[in-house]
């Protein structure tokens, strides 16, 4: 592996160190709007209950908090430095009981069967230890008829090609891709 793609790893797949915090500073400026936009997609609910995969420094999670004011938000990241700075983000909501935030990995999660209603990540699948056992996890902890969404920047260096064969692949329905200046699919669990 290249010294760049180290570093970048470091800034931004799984952010660690000094490199980490600063990864963590720019993610939560630069995925702010795709996360919103995601959310948009997602049509979330008031009391709906939440997941999103790879957290980051948790502007994602702090824009959920907004939008499901009777619901639940549970996060999981394998990154110590995002689980600090997101629940530096959202210490307020963690108090009161709305926002769940975790260490781990996704392909393990550490939810019950069916608990969400909706589970996203943005600019994190790419980096996941085994992409098909992260999207059966997610399948797995996301209730029948719920929303899954991943979306990606246009640095995430994710292809666009195969993505959608890949997530019909673990057994989703309605599998779509959604454009804009980022992508997204879109599936619903059986």
């Amino acid at each position: 592996m290249s010294i760049t793609r180290r570093m970048l790893l470091r800034a931004f797949g799984r952010p660690q160190g000094v490199l980490g915090r600063l990864g963590g500073m720019i993610m939560a400026r630069s995925n702010r709007n795709c996360a919103a936009w995601v959310i948009g997609l997602l049509e979330i609910k008031p009391n709906d209950a939440m997941l999103e995969i790879g957290f980051g420094p948790g502007a994602g999670i702090a824009l959920l908090v907004e939008r499901t004011p009777a619901g639940h938000i549970a996060g999981i990241d394998p990154s110590p430095e995002m689980l600090r700075q997101a629940t530096a983000r959202n210490a307020a909501a963690i108090a009161r009981g709305h926002v769940e935030l975790r260490r781990g990995s996704a392909d393990a999660l550490p939810f019950a069967d069916a608990t969400f209603d909706k589970a996203f990540a943005i600019n994190s699948m790419q980096v996941w230890p085994d992409v098909m056992a992260g999207l059966k996890e997610m399948q797995r902890v996301v209730k029948s008829g719920g929303t899954v969404a991943l979306a990606f920047t246009p640095h995430s260096g994710q292809p666009k090609h195969g993505l959608v064969a890949t997530i019909a692949a673990a057994a989703f329905n309605d599998v779509r891709m959604v454009e804009t200046e980022n992508f997204c699919v879109l599936a619903t669990r059986p």
